[in-house]
């Protein structure tokens, strides 16, 4: 269980460093900034990385919202999901603070300017609304348990589930980053929030509430198209 843990912690830490710390330091740059397209890609490549890395150690779920559906889903331990959710949080706010550190390097730099942190109206990076944040981060969640829990199915190739579930986590950024910067990850928006402060925080409870409601629906999507009876024991 130890290792479990301290895979979560590393991998959701990866993840916060390479996916938020690609909007903050190298999205916007003049010239040469990845952009949105950059984001996404560098989302879908930490978990892409770590899949390969941690997979086999903890699952490399690094969010609590998958951790809930793995459950829900027949793919994961009742009594292991408060400690997984627990590494995930701590591994996401050790990334922010890796990258608060690279980031106060430069003049001028505050992370209450945003810090990649999510949110709806003001904080919208388009100004979408409550309502428009909340059904898109549920449904994108959703579909992210869909992909998940059909790319891991015994009956799936096994050797490229990683690429499916970080091309999938690509696409996702692709289309929600304009709505709620896309969050789809509660341990994520946490971490980057804690720094961000002010409205940032104050909107984190949809970073928490639709996530873990569209992971609960994704899983209850696929138990209906795709469940076994062989994967009833893994959730007991």
């Amino acid at each position: 269980m130890k290792q479990k843990l301290t895979a979560e912690f590393v991998g959701t830490f990866w993840l916060v460093l390479g996916g938020c710390g690609s909007a903050v330091l190298a999205a916007g740059q003049p010239e040469v900034g990845i952009g949105w397209l950059g984001v996404s890609l560098a989302f879908g490549l930490t978990v892409l990385t770590m899949a390969y890395a941690i997979g086999h150690i903890s699952g490399c779920h690094l969010n609590p919202a998958v951790s809930l559906g793995l459950m829900l889903g027949g793919r994961f331990s009742k009594k292991e999901l408060g400690p997984y959710i627990a590494a995930q949080v701590l591994g996401g706010l050790a990334g922010a603070v890796v990258l608060f550190l690279i980031a106060s390097g430069m003049d001028g730099f505050s992370a209450s300017g945003g810090f990649a942190s999510n949110g709806y109206g003001e904080l919208s990076p388009n100004g979408y609304s409550l309502l428009a944040g909340f059904v898109c981060e549920v449904v994108m969640t959703a579909m992210f348990l869909v992909i998940i829990l059909g790319a891991t199915d015994s009956r799936a190739p096994a050797a490229l589930a990683p690429v499916a579930i970080g091309l999938g986590l690509t696409l996702i950024h692709l289309i929600s980053i304009p709505v709620t910067n896309t969050s789809v990850n509660p341990a994520r928006s946490t971490a980057v929030a804690v720094f961000a402060g002010g409205a940032a925080l104050q909107q984190l409870w949809l970073f928490w509430v639709a996530p873990l409601l569209g992971g609960a629906l994704g899983a209850f999507i696929y138990k209906f198209i795709g469940f076994t009876e062989n994967e009833s024991s893994a959730s007991e």
